[in-house]
């Protein structure tokens, strides 16, 4: 019997007299008492009728004889009142088409029944009855406010994807459901609102022209209040209703609104899930895990260790560890042991401080609620450069079913110099440019997910079914897979088969000789492998081979047959076949994977769900995830489940809990619990983003718990410090009334939604707020207050925060830090952190410690096309107080480049990102009218003295765009006029405009001015000095060995020296010739190689502004009898002149300085006779030809 247990009537019962159709129950139906539940059958129509009508009847006759339930069927609307339908447990709605309800006491009738809880099954044309104008009470129940514009041309064969094995209604169908079916469309997805239990695929049928795209839900079942809806809009031919899958389909359906069978409709409703707060003062948030009884451990990337407790709802540091936080390295990875409740072990990967170049695993123990740094017991340490920040560090570790360890080690490979193609640059000195050096060597750690089985006393051992036995030559065993660029995200399920994500390159287009454009996967590993990286990526898309030196390209890379033979590779030379993902994407929208939508390419892979039937949690997760992978986008802020088929492959990816904000999901795992722990960023560039977090996502179908804001000023101080604390933001999802309850952390506490405390004594206070609500269920949040030190407050003077550069520019920074405890300020402990921004997050530079430098941006062709900034955090830790700890300061700017796509706005209004070849990033801004606009933030225009637009337009078009500060009527900054180009796709490069500057940071609005579809937008150009340090001034050289204007004897040597200064921008080259030939720096030079007479020294310096400085030197080179005797004497100390000639070489000469005083002609004849003796004599042609020439050189003068 149903539920409701309604007293069930028989066709002829008084109440619904001549009502229902004669026959409407067939013979041998279970009698009403005997029944699992009775339906009514409406198939009333006033608009179309389906032909399918009488073959959906028989098809109920034949279930409900088959299946023991009873029916009524009937298109008198007159039914529709509350004593007749007072008996039904479920009313079908069956192709009903039109106001089928002939009045409001009808229409009302059927909603006290649904208020009741009533059930509706509504097939087909049901979900599309054509009177959301006038009665839209109905689409808001079936179809959650979706309305069915239109359909597919006709029945047409397609692929339904059913994502919901465990629901009555798709258990036993397929993952892929072929069918023919005239397939209706809606203006939304009500996703979030129903519970989906099949989806149509689109690729695989004509959608026709309202095609919803990749989520298209076509079958689905909600609860609403007291009553259960299931619907279909799929039905609509004759031959469906005896289709059996279909049939079953339907039949599961009824038995769901008809509550008779257990069935969750909540399981993808967004209102059934809560995003629980648990610590939103988190700081750089990177990894964390769950140990058995509820706590939480989570790495923050300056090197801490936070522990949240669920007893108590607050948080502590439980280890701080010193670390090296260059690039991508710091604290990154965290889980802890299967066995934690006995041992208390948890790992890290962090990076040592110091100068040797390695990542470490390490075990720690806790105990209590700390972790002793003493208690290290290392485990494995990995190579990680340090030389060119940042290469990829990865750092994930999670365990498998089976006890081992296993690791995720980025290709700790410079990305930022390959064009954002792959990087494979095999020029000596440029190894770490080439991740051949890593990810494809078979003899290396990195760009691979290492499986290991940790040992008790440190170190450990390999398993066996790793990648390479143990022994294999130029292989390390501890591989299980490789061929990763960054393995930042995986889970090991069950069976230990790994579902993991991998970052791709940049490139913002394809290029048909280098390769693809930048692409990411998720992939699933259910065995040792190679899988691509770099030479092939996505579903093995290949990379061409380039030489770095001489920019050529050559072939495609062989992905079935790949091949190692870089000269940097100490690894095998032939590899395994590529694997392909099984999810790819870019920037772009996917053709594959359209769900995936735009924007920047940031894929995590996240946990599977286990359910468990007997596991006690009012908050697990339902069955409907069981064995559904979570996928998510730190980069566009978004999670998705993944449903798989019979044999494990991808059947479909669903967006999951739209309607709440994420904000960089960082890590994701479930509890033990059964509840989804999530790890946030945040938003920002820096790392300390004010709305990082530590949250819970609970599954809980009814009154959810307070969200709880708080917030408290001041945060720092000196006793006795009067602290005013807020509850501002806090609500209940039900609005009933909420009791406040602080509890202050020294004892004291406070009833108040806002009060005010005063702490008298120094200390760190963790100070909580619980929130109830009506029905007595609570919300936490947490504010820490710190007595006896007040952090630091650092600024970022220059640049400004919204100023414009150019890559390659040096950018001047000044950080101004004042702190009341530390007094004057050492900026060596000042960090400055320059990054490159890309899309929704930041790749570290190396650090700076200073308070005023210079940033040199670097030039970044990986990343043409793409959204791209700079960003600059600046930090400071003071030194603690009197009882309280250490405390930090930071600041962050982004830099704006002066090239900016206008599809990379911040915020718009009524336009649309039109795809466009011609466009310099292939996307352009269109669908333009009056009055519509894009904004960017943040915008400063300090240096600016000019913009210029780059815009179609057709014939007889045209228009203006205002540049605006602040609003879309704010001071006007610029108007530029944009004429008719010839042609949507005829792009032509306007003449600048002068700007006149805010004189601030600002949001800039770009509001277009036009009739309808004016113009299109593609780029702004901002033209001017922006925030560059501008080096007009060359170089200063100076010059030492060799003075300008004098002479040197050949028998000596001259040491050239010189050197350049350049306070601008620096030097960036520094080069000498003498005589046109290269010298180098410190060179001692024999004079006798030079030629007698002057020469010319010429140092050049060029500075990075390019601007050069010559510095030329001219002196001359002399002999004499002295200097021809030195010579002598040199050469035969050389050993290329021997004694014997030597002694007579020095004689004549001897005889010749005699006569020379007396008679130079015969002085001369003597000299010509050292000529000859030379000629004769000397066997080395270099010293003959110098000796001979210094001779002559000599009766020269002297006949003179």
């Amino acid at each position: 019997m149903s539920r409701r247990k309604r007293l069930l009537s028989r066709i002829g019962a008084t109440a619904l007299g001549g009502v229902l159709a004669v026959g409407a129950l067939p013979a041998g139906v279970a009698t009403a008492q005997e029944a699992e539940f009775h339906a009514l059958l409406f198939t009333k129509t006033e608009g179309y009728r389906h032909d399918s009508i009488p073959a959906g009847i028989e098809m109920f006759e034949n279930l409900a004889e088959e299946n023991d339930f009873t029916f009524d069927h009937t298109e008198d609307s007159s039914v529709f009142n509350d004593t007749d339908l007072g008996q039904y447990d479920v009313i079908i709605m069956f192709q009903t088409s039109g106001m089928v309800w002939e009045n409001d006491a009808q229409r009302e009738a059927m909603q006290n029944y649904v208020e009741s809880g009533g059930g509706i099954a509504a097939i087909h044309n049901a979900t599309d009855m054509g009177i959301e104008n006038d009665f839209p009470y109905w689409d808001d129940l079936v179809n959650a406010g979706a309305h069915m514009p239109s359909h597919s041309p006709g029945v047409l064969d397609g692929t339904a994807k059913v994502t919901d094995h465990q629901h009555p209604s798709t258990e036993g169908l397929p993952a892929n459901w072929d069918r023919a079916e005239e397939w209706y469309n809606f203006d939304k997805s009500m996703r979030g609102e129903v519970h989906v239990l099949v989806s149509a695929d689109e690729s695989t049928y004509d959608p026709g022209p309202d095609a919803m795209g990749a989520d298209h839900p076509i079958s689905w079942c909600r609860d609403v209040g007291l009553a259960r809806v299931w619907a279909t809009a799929m039905g609509h031919d004759t031959a469906a209703y005896s289709e059996d899958l279909f049939v079953q389909h339907i039949l599961g359906g009824v038995r769901t609104a008809a509550r008779t069978v257990e069935a969750d409709c909540s399981a993808t409703v967004d209102s059934a899930f809560e995003k629980v707060g648990l610590d939103t003062n988190t700081q750089a948030p990177t990894a964390m895990d769950i140990t058995p009884d509820g706590r939480v451990f989570y790495t923050e990337i300056l090197g801490r260790v936070m522990m949240y407790d669920p007893e108590t709802g607050s948080t502590s540091t439980a280890l701080d560890l010193p670390v090296y936080s260059g690039g991508e390295d710091g604290l990154v990875g965290l889980t802890v042991d299967p066995d934690f409740a006995d041992n208390g072990w948890v790992y890290l990967y962090y990076s040592p401080p110091g100068d040797e170049e390695i990542n470490r695993v390490s075990r720690f123990t806790v105990e209590g609620d700390t972790i002793s740094l003493d208690s290290e017991v290392p485990i494995l340490d990995i190579p990680a450069s340090r030389r060119a920040e940042p290469g990829h560090t990865g750092g994930y570790l999670t365990f498998g079913p089976d006890g081992n360890l296993y690791i995720g080690v980025g290709d700790d490979t410079n990305p930022f110099e390959s064009g954002g193609y792959s990087p494979i640059d095999e020029r000596e000195g440029r190894d770490l440019f080439d991740a051949q050096k890593t990810s494809a060597n078979t003899n290396d750690l990195r760009g691979k997910i290492l499986r290991i089985t940790p040992k008790a006393d440190g170190g450990y051992t390999v398993p066996e079914g790793n990648m390479f036995e143990p022994g294999t030559e130029k292989t390390r065993p501890e591989i299980y897979a490789m061929g990763f660029r960054n393995p930042f995200r995986f889970t090991v399920d069950v069976d230990g088969t790994i579902y993991m994500a991998d970052y791709g390159p940049d490139a913002g287009s394809a290029d048909p000789n280098r390769g693809p454009d930048g692409k990411v996967e998720w992939n699933i590993v259910k065995e040792p492998g190679f899988y691509g990286w770099p030479y092939c990526i996505g579903n093995n898309i290949p990379y061409n081979d380039y030489d770095f030196a001489t920019g050529t390209s050559g072939e495609k890379f062989d992905c079935a047959n790949p091949v190692n033979d870089s000269p940097n590779n100490t690894g095998l030379t032939e590899l395994p076949a590529a694997q392909e993902a099984d999810v790819w994407y870019g920037y772009g929208e996917s053709e594959k994977f359209p769900i995936l939508e735009t924007g920047g390419a940031a894929p995590m892979g996240g946990p599977v769900y286990r359910y468990d039937p007997d596991l006690d949690s009012e908050i697990k997760f339902p069955e409907y995830y069981d064995g559904k992978p979570f996928f998510y986008e730190w980069a566009r802020n978004k999670i998705y489940t993944i449903t798989l088929d019979e044999q494990g492959g991808v059947v479909n990816l669903d967006p999951w809990l739209t309607s709440q904000q994420t904000l960089a999901p960082m890590d994701m795992r479930f509890g033990p619990d059964g509840a989804l722990y999530l790890l946030e960023w945040g938003g920002g560039y820096g790392r300390d983003n004010p709305d990082s977090g530590l949250y819970r996502i609970e599954y809980n179908q009814g009154n959810r718990r307070p969200v709880v804001t708080v917030s408290a000023d001041p945060t720092s101080g000196h006793a006795p410090m009067e602290v005013s604390f807020s509850s501002e933001g806090s609500y209940d999802p039900e609005e009933t009334e909420l009791s406040y309850s602080w509890n202050f952390g020294d004892g004291n506490t406070s009833t108040e939604p806002n009060p005010t405390h005063t702490y008298a004594e120094n200390g760190q206070y963790n100070v909580q707020l619980t929130v109830t609500d009506a029905t007595g269920k609570s919300g936490v949040g947490n504010v820490t207050v710190t007595v006896g030190n007040t952090a630091p407050s650092v600024t970022v003077k220059a640049p400004v925060d919204g100023g414009f550069f150019e890559f390659g520019d040096q950018v001047a920074f000044d950080v101004d830090v004042t702190d009341p405890e530390d007094g004057e300020i050492d900026c060596g402990e000042v960090v400055v952190q320059p990054a490159l921004g890309h899309d929704a997050h930041a790749h570290p530079m190396d650090p700076i410690n200073a308070c005023e430098g210079t940033i040199e941006t670097i030039v970044d062709d990986g990343h043409a096309g793409a959204n791209i900034f700079y960003s600059v955090d600046a930090s400071y830790t003071d030194h603690g107080g009197d009882g309280a700890p250490a405390l930090t300061g930071r600041d962050t700017v982004v830099l704006q480049p002066k090239h900016k796509q206008a599809e990379y706005f911040t915020s718009s209004e009524g336009i649309r990102i039109v795809n466009q070849e011609g466009a310099e990033n292939g996307k352009r801004i269109g669908d333009i009218d009056d009055g519509d606009w894009i904004a960017f933030t943040p915008v400063n225009f300090a240096g600016i003295d000019e913009v210029s637009l780059r815009a179609s337009a057709p014939d007889g078009a045209g228009g203006s765009v205002e540049l605006r500060a602040g609003a879309v009527d704010g001071p006007l900054v610029a108007e530029v006029e944009v004429p008719s180009t010839g042609g949507w796709d005829e792009y032509v490069e306007l003449p600048p405009v002068a700007v006149t500057d805010p004189g601030e940071t600002t949001e800039l609005f770009v509001v277009f001015r036009g009739g309808t579809s004016p113009f299109d937008l593609d780029s702004l150009t901002f033209i001017g000095d922006g925030v560059a340090q501008v080096d007009k001034d060359g170089p200063a050289v100076t010059v030492s060995g060799v003075e300008d204007g004098a002479s040197y004897g050949d028998s000596g040597s001259v040491t050239v020296g010189f050197e350049a200064t350049d306070d601008g921008t620096g030097v960036s080259s520094l080069e000498a010739t003498l005589d046109g030939e290269a010298v180098e720096n410190g060179a001692e030079i024999p004079l006798y190689t030079l030629d007698l007479g002057a020469h010319e020294l010429v140092v050049t310096a060029t500075d990075k502004a390019g601007n050069t400085t010559e510095q030329k030197v001219t002196f001359t080179v002399t002999t004499s009898s002295e200097d021809l005797r030195a010579l002598v004497d040199r050469f035969a100390g050389e050993e290329r002149l021997g004694a014997k000639t030597a002694k007579e070489l020095k004689l004549k000469l001897a005889v010749a300085d005699g006569l020379k005083r007396f008679n130079a002609v015969a002085a001369s004849v003597v000299l010509h006779t050292f000529v000859d003796s030379v000629d004769r004599k000397v066997s080395d042609e270099e010293v003959a030809s110098v000796l001979i020439r210094d001779a002559r050189a000599l009766i020269e003068q002297w006949r003179a």
